[in-house]
């Protein structure tokens, strides 16, 4: 198995997509239904995703496969596991279990300890490394790789040990970035969308002129001021603006959520070539199609 990726953007030669199968939500572990929310008219989920769910989250990312086949892209899935036995969550979001950087793929240390059990999901993919630093604790969907130029956000999912452990692992090869004043919810790709060396969607009610990052101040950026919400059940496990959660073929293919319309119009506008797909069920399962992908091989380094 090739494993070479730098950026968000090169060319696409092979992936990752994620699965709903025997999705679920994790009832024994405190600290998980104990995380901050800013949502109170529910409680957080417990327990196995409801069939319906799982069977529709399935055809949508079965859909996302043949789309991505169309463009010759190689297809990995993770195993069927028995998530609701282990307690655990799923294979939906294989973004947030596996960092890869160059030819290296990471095993984070997830802020939750219940999933820990979705590496066993990926035993195809060849010579995993551990991270062995206790407080480097974050999802691997807190970094948004930009060529030479690594970004890590400080938030409920990272700390910032995790971006000094980025620092030191990568001295002398990549310029690791720590965001620590930008957003304080999750992962960095509903706030950061780099679509190209030179174009970046920024999440406006979360970046402005006074908080940019310093790598992007050359950079077309594209500030997008609202996403549709779509509908979730019971629980929203992500906010809207998954609608920027997207997922790049090329530097100029992206998949975008269909709902978006007005986002789809902009990056139209931007010369970019869009292909409209659904996750019904992005905000349940809380992962878009940056979340439930996670490239391995790309082409043509760009230095960004």
């Amino acid at each position: 198995m090739h494993i070479h990726t730098h950026n968000e953007w090169s060319e696409l030669q092979s992936v990752v997509v994620g699965t709903a199968t025997n999705a679920n939500w994790p009832s024994k572990d405190i600290a998980f239904q104990k995380q901050k929310t800013s949502w109170t008219e529910t409680p957080i989920p417990s327990g196995p995703v409801l069939d319906k769910i799982i069977n529709e989250t399935n055809e949508d990312l079965e859909e996302l496969c043949q789309t991505l086949s169309a463009f010759g892209v190689e297809i990995f899935r993770p195993k069927d596991l028995n998530y609701q036995k282990l307690d655990t969550m799923s294979g939906y979001n294989p973004r947030d279990r596996l960092l890869v950087i160059g030819n290296r793929v990471f095993d984070v240390n997830m802020r939750f300890s219940c999933r820990q059990h979705e590496i066993e999901a990926y035993d195809f993919i060849p010579n995993i490394e551990p991270i062995d630093d206790n407080l480097a604790i974050f999802d691997a969907a807190n970094v948004c790789r930009i060529g030479k130029d690594l970004l890590y956000l400080v938030s409920e999912s990272g700390t910032r040990e995790g971006g000094e452990w980025l620092r030191n692992t990568f001295e002398g090869e990549y310029n690791v970035h720590i965001l620590d004043n930008i957003y304080d919810g999750v992962h960095i790709d509903s706030t950061i969308t780099a679509l190209n060396d030179h174009t970046v969607l920024l999440n406006a009610s979360r970046i402005n002129k006074d908080n940019l990052p310093k790598i992007f101040k050359d950079w077309n950026c594209i500030f997008i001021n609202d996403c549709v919400p779509i509908d979730f059940y019971e629980y929203p496990y992500a906010s809207k603006w998954l609608g920027m959660n997207m997922f790049s073929i090329d530097s100029k293919t992206v998949v975008v959520d269909k709902n978006q319309k007005e986002i789809i119009k902009i990056l139209e506008k931007n010369n970019f070539t869009v292909v409209p797909l659904q996750l019904r069920h992005a905000r349940t399962l809380g992962g878009g199609f940056h979340c439930v992908t996670l490239d391995l091989w790309r082409e043509d380094f760009i230095n960004g």
